[in-house]
């Protein structure tokens, strides 16, 4: 058989893609109908939509991306810009970001950022892409603080103080989180709390020790020195060793620095919570498996990430400027945490 004929049985075997008159025939409508239920549109009455969409399911098809790219000017892919996808936090807000975009039909496109020298190359890496617009991440949002933030990609900020323009931004109640925590160990008779800060320069790191500090301050409590560590749980051994003998209390900026700090004292031969209690923030899935499980802070992952696609969605379809929101946190009691030997 001539190579140019085996070619084109080849290619005339693969599958055809599903279209929208493959759709509009099943459904018993016509083209534009489909088209309007693919797109969204109001002009559909319920039944009919039920209708077409069940037959989009049946089918398996997909709308065309490039094609309603070009009738409505937006690609459906969102961007997501991160430092680091190493800690905890930004891996649980990745998957909570491209879960909460793949609900509203959104691709991701991921981009790092490691220094603000990088930013401008970020973003045009974004605009490459074509996005629609974008989720400037966590410590990602410390390096863009000193830089002016482009106006032609809706943006998303998690992690930043007020408002950012006409970019919406978004963050966890860290201060008021920190605070219930000191509370919780000062209720339990202990006389202070020591902190174990996260980095310098970080929002979140500063909003908790903000919380720690006013927490202590209300209960006329003088705030002994800060512990300081990077997110990691090597850094959160490395400072507990420097943890005076004296303390009863430790507040961790994260779970995973708590996790160091309970190993560090392990190897100290200081119990926890017998000598010492310790409260973490973030709730990680295995805070509950730690030796002891671990009081702590939680922020709602899952709702961070829907509630960070839902404004930037919003604000692309409805050109609305940006708004700034905070969610609530919640303090987890487990058994890191008692009351004060006497």
């Amino acid at each position: 058989m001539p190579r140019d004929e085996q070619t084109i049985r080849d290619t005339t075997a693969l599958p055809r893609r599903v279209s929208m008159a493959d759709v509009a025939h099943l459904a018993g409508v016509s083209g534009q109908t489909v088209s309007r239920v693919a797109n969204d549109s109001p002009r559909v009455d319920p039944a009919t939509r039920d209708r077409v969409r069940a037959a989009m399911a049946q089918l398996g098809y997909r709308p065309h991306r490039a094609a309603r790219a070009l009738r409505t000017g937006r690609t459906q892919t969102l961007g997501l810009m991160v430092s680091t996808l190493a800690s905890v936090g930004n891996s649980r807000m990745l998957q909570a970001v491209a879960d909460a975009a793949a609900v509203r039909g959104y691709a991701l496109v991921v981009v790092t950022v490691t220094a603000a020298g990088d930013l401008q190359g970020a973003f045009a890496r974004l605009r490459d892409q074509e996005v629609d617009g974008a989720v400037i991440l966590n410590e990602a949002t410390a390096l863009t603080a000193a830089t002016e933030l482009p106006d032609d990609i809706p943006l998303l900020i998690v992690d930043a103080a007020g408002s950012a323009g006409r970019h919406a931004t978004l963050h966890t109640d860290h201060a008021g989180g920190a605070a219930a925590a000191v509370r919780h160990l000062l209720e339990l008779g202990h006389p202070t709390v020591h902190h174990l800060a996260g980095p310098a320069g970080s929002f979140a790191a500063a909003e908790r020790e903000r919380g720690w500090r006013e927490a202590l301050a209300a209960a006329s409590v003088p705030a002994p020195p800060v512990l300081r560590g990077d997110w990691t749980a090597a850094s959160g051994h490395i400072a507990t060793l420097a943890l005076p003998p004296q303390a009863t209390a430790l507040f961790a900026a994260n779970d995973q620095m708590a996790l160091g700090a309970l190993r560090a004292l392990a190897g100290e031969g200081r119990d926890v919570p017998g000598a010492v209690s310790v409260v973490g923030f973030d709730d990680i899935a295995d805070a509950a498996d730690f030796r002891p499980p671990l009081t702590t802070v939680r922020q709602d992952f899952d709702a961070l990430g829907e509630r960070a696609v839902e404004a930037l969605v919003h604000g692309i379809e409805s050109g609305a400027p940006g708004a700034s929101d905070i969610l609530p946190t919640s303090l987890v009691v487990r058994s890191s945490t008692a009351p004060a030997a006497r």
